[in-house]
C-alpha cells in the first residue's frame, strides 16, 4: 500500500502489507475434469533455486510470454492449453503442470501434465526430484465410472488404495508406488464437485504425497543410528558397571577417553539429525491435517488413504521420534557418567595433594630442625670470630699503656658476646618467620 492510500495519516507497520499478502500467496487452483496434472517436488539449494527461476524464464520464452522480473513464493501462469504453477518452500520447490485440453476415455495416463512441455526442458530443472506423480481427473457425471479391474490396469496391476473423499463427492484411486515411468499415479473421478472443489481436493492430495515423502527422509538416518545406538548403550552399561565395582581398579584415563569418543559420536549424530527429525514431525502433522480435511468414506475392500498413511507413515515417524529420544537420553547418560568419572578423578587428585602436603609438612619440620641446629652452630661460629676480634682489641689497648686486667676483660667479654650474638640471631629468625606468616608453636606474635 502506498503512503498516499493511507487517508487517515496513520503510521503503518512496514510488514503489515506483506503479512496480509501471505494469506493469499498460495491460493487453491481451479481444476476442470477431465484434466491431466503432473506434480513434482524438487529439493534444491538457494543457488539452485535461483537457477530454477532462470530456467522457468525459458518456458515463458518458448510460449511467447513476457517472463517475470523477480522470483516469488508462488507463480501461476496460463500458457493456453498448459498451466504451470511453481511454489517455493523451505527445503524444496514444487512444480504443477495442468493440461486441460484432453479427451475423456482410454488410459488416463497416456497423456500427462508434462506432455505439452518442450523437449528437454523438464530434465534441465536444477535440483533433485524427491516426489513426482501424475494425477488424472475424470468427470463421472458424463460417463459411467469404470469397473475396478480396468482401473487396476491403469495402475499396472498394483494393489490399489481407494476412498470416497468429501463425503462421496469423488472417488480417488492410487497405489503410493512408482510406475514404469518413474512417476506415481492418482486417478480422481469427479462425481458432483465444482472445479473449485476439485482444485482443493487435488491440492490436498498433492500435499499429502509430497509431505509424506519429505517426512520419510529421516527414516534412513534413524535406521543408520539404531544399531550403533544399541552398541553405545551396551558400552555405557559396561562402563557404569565397572565404576560400580569397587573391588577392581579403574583406569580413569582410558574410560574418560572412551566417554569422550562416545559423546563426540552422539553430538555428531544429533547435529546431522536434529533438523531432519524436526522437519519430519512438522511434515507428519501437515499430512495428518490434510487427511482430516479429505473427510473420506471407505470403498469396500480397500484401504482408505488415511488408513494407509496411519498404518505405514505413523510408525516410521514414531521410529524417528524413538531414535531422537534415544540420542537425547544417551547424551544425558554419558554426561552423568562423565560427571562421576570427573568426581573420582578430582577425589584422587585431592588425595594425592593431601599426601603431597603431608610430605611437604614433614620435610618442613625436618628443615626447621636442621635450621635450629645450624642456627646454634652459627651462633658458636660468629661468637668465636667476634671473641677473636675482641681479643685483638684488648691486646692493642693493653700494649698502648691502658692499665686493666687483660684476662679478666676477655673472660667478661666472652659471655656478653655469645649472649648478644644469640639474641640478634634469634631476632632475625623471628622477623623472617613473621614475614613468611608462620608463627612457631609456643611462641607469641610480636609487633
Amino acid at each position: 500500500m502506498e503512503q498516499g492510500a493511507n487517508l487517515h495519516g496513520l503510521t503503518m507497520h512496514p510488514l503489515r502489507e506483506s503479512l496480509y499478502e501471505e494469506l493469499h500467496s498460495r491460493p487453491f487452483q481451479v481444476i476442470p475434469s477431465p484434466a491431466r496434472i503432473t506434480h513434482m517436488a524438487v529439493m534444491c539449494s538457494p543457488e539452485q533455486c535461483a537457477d530454477q527461476f532462470e530456467h522457468l524464464k525459458t518456458l515463458y520464452a518458448h510460449f511467447g510470454k513476457e517472463p517475470p522480473e523477480r522470483d516469488q513464493l508462488c507463480y501461476h501462469v496460463d500458457f493456453g492449453k498448459l498451466r504451470v504453477r511453481r511454489e517455493r518452500h523451505m527445503e524444496f520447490t514444487t512444480y504443477t503442470f495442468i493440461n486441460s485440453e484432453v479427451e475423456q476415455g482410454g488410459n488416463p495416463f497416456d497423456t500427462t501434465g508434462i506432455s505439452l512441455l518442450p523437449e528437454g526442458w523438464l530434465s534441465g530443472i536444477p535440483g533433485t526430484v524427491i516426489a513426482a506423480f501424475h494425477i488424472a481427473t475424470e468427470d463421472a457425471r458424463q460417463t459411467q465410472e469404470l469397473n475396478l479391474p480396468l482401473v487396476k490396469r491403469f495402475f499396472e496391476g498394483m494393489r490399489l488404495v481407494g476412498s470416497s473423499p468429501q463425503q462421496g463427492d469423488a472417488r480417488v484411486w492410487t497405489t503410493f508406488q512408482l510406475h514404469n515411468d518413474g512417476f506415481g499415479r492418482v486417478l480422481i473421478y469427479n462425481k458432483q464437485m465444482s472445479d473449485s472443489q476439485l482444485g482443493r481436493l487435488t491440492q490436498r492430495i498433492m500435499e499429502i504425497e509430497t509431505y509424506r515423502v519429505m517426512a520419510l527422509l529421516a527414516l534412513p538416518l534413524a535406521r543408520e543410528f539404531n544399531p550403533q545406538l544399541s552398541e553405545m548403550d551396551r558400552q555405557l552399561a559396561a562402563i557404569t558397571a565397572s565404576l560400580a565395582d569397587t573391588s577392581n581398579g579403574v583406569e580413569e584415563k582410558s574410560i574418560l577417553a572412551r566417554l569422550t569418543d562416545m559423546a563426540a559420536w552422539v553430538e555428531d549424530c544429533r547435529a546431522r539429525s536434529t533438523f531432519r527429525f524436526s522437519a519430519t514431525y512438522a511434515y507428519h502433522e501437515l499430512v495428518i491435517k490434510r487427511l482430516d480435511e479429505l473427510r473420506e468414506d471407505e470403498v469396500s475392500g480397500h484401504l482408505t488413504i488415511t488408513e494407509f498413511m496411519t498404518r505405514r507413515l505413523t510408525p516410521a515417524v514414531r521410529t524417528c521420534q524413538a531414535i531422537s529420544s534415544r540420542l537425547e537420553d544417551l547424551s544425558k547418560r554419558i554426561d552423568r557418567v562423565s560427571d562421576m568419572m570427573r568426581t573420582r578423578v578430582e577425589l584422587a587428585i585431592q588425595s594425592q595433594n593431601q599426601a603431597l602436603l603431608e610430605s611437604m609438612d614433614q620435610r618442613s619440620k625436618i628443615q626447621l630442625m636442621m635450621q635450629h641446629t645450624v642456627e646454634g652452630l652459627s651462633v658458636a661460629a660468629i661468637s668465636y670470630y667476634t671473641i677473636g676480634l675482641t681479643k685483638y682489641l684488648i691486646d692493642a689497648l693493653y700494649n698502648n699503656g691502658v692499665p686493666f686486667n687483660k684476662d679478666l676483660a676477655l673472660g667478661i667479654a666472652v659471655p656478653v658476646i655469645v649472649t648478644t650474638v644469640a639474641l640478634i640471631t634469634r631476632k632475625i629468625h623471628k622477623r623472617f618467620t613473621k614475614l613468611a606468616g608462620v608463627i612457631e608453636p609456643g611462641s607469641q606474635k610480636t609487633d
